[in-house]
């Protein structure tokens, strides 16, 4: 499994990546693996407000339901519509295309308490 470099990652394997004062979050490919074949996901609002491991918004597949927790504070900008009609991408290009939310951070020094792609690594080998 490759976990890329420049992104961060949450101990519940949420990745974010910082362009400028807005993030993108979505969540990691061992995540994705996890959960199997998503058949639904409940996007967050535009708008929302949420606080550093908030539940973000839910995800259900065929082997179980899961939340999405916000690895910072800030406010939703933007959903990743695309995801309400073919729940797959996510997990075709958990990276990429399968991108769950925007966000406006409140406070960059949030990301201090996010792990590098090594970290990560570590976290996943002691799983």
């Amino acid at each position: 499994m490759s976990i890329p470099s420049g992104l961060l990652y949450s101990e519940q394997h949420e990745w974010i990546k910082l362009e400028g004062d807005v993030a993108t979050v979505g969540i990691s490919q061992h995540a994705s693996e996890a959960l199997g074949d998503l058949t639904f996901i409940d996007l967050p609002a535009v708008g929302k407000q949420l606080k550093q491991g908030d539940e973000a918004c839910a995800i259900e597949s065929c082997k179980a339901a899961a939340s999405v927790y916000s690895p910072a504070g800030g406010k939703v900008v933007e959903v990743n519509e695309a995801l309400a009609n073919d729940p797959a991408i996510l997990t075709n290009d958990c990276y990429g295309e399968g991108w769950i939310f925007k966000m406006k951070l409140d406070n960059a020094a949030d990301l201090a308490n996010l792990m590098d792609d090594k970290k990560y690594a570590d976290l996943l080998g002691s799983l």
